[in-house]
This record gives C-alpha cells, structure tokens and sequence, in this order.
C-alpha cells in the first residue's frame, strides 16, 4: 500500500541516510554550563526580549485604564440589573 510519502514497507528517501551522516548535537551551549549558568542565561533572554517591547506613553496607559474601568463599571451595572430581573421572575413563578 502506497501514499503519497511512501509506503509502509519501503521508507522514504530522507529516511534511508546512514546513521553515520546524521549530526548529532549535544546540548550547544547550554549543555555545557552548570545550572547557575543556565540561570544567568535564562534571565539575561528575559532582560532581552523586554528591551524588545514597546511600553505605552503615560497617557496611553491612563486612557486604556480609563476604558477598561468604565467597560467594568458597565458590566456590572448590566450583569446587577439581569440579576434583579431574573430575581423579581423567580419571585413571581415560585412566590
């Protein structure tokens, strides 16, 4: 039975490179340090990709707050006013 990368008994081309030409990797960089040096790497990556962020000025940031305050304090006044009509229903059905 063929498919479209080969079949079930006879493996692909890619699949039939000796295992002598294959590299192989053992750990790059971080295999050889201890896990204090891995550590320091981790955190120096950290320190790198916040460099890469862009902050919001000090007005964007109070106006996205501003937002997202208002859009909270409107949902809980729609969520407050279901609530108590879902209340006054349950107390109409049930008495």
């Amino acid at each position: 039975m063929t498919d479209a990368v080969g079949s079930i008994d006879m493996p692909d081309a890619e699949d039939e490179a000796p295992e002598s030409k294959k590299k192989t990797r053992k750990g790059g960089k971080r295999g050889k340090k201890g896990p204090l040096g891995r550590l320091a790497l981790f955190y120096r990556q950290i320190v790198a990709e916040l460099r890469k962020v862009v902050w919001p000025t000090r007005s964007q940031l109070t106006t996205y707050t501003s937002v997202v305050i208002v859009f909270v304090v409107v949902m809980i006044g729609l969520v407050t006013v279901l609530d108590m009509g879902f209340a006054r229903v349950v107390k109409y059905v049930f008495g």
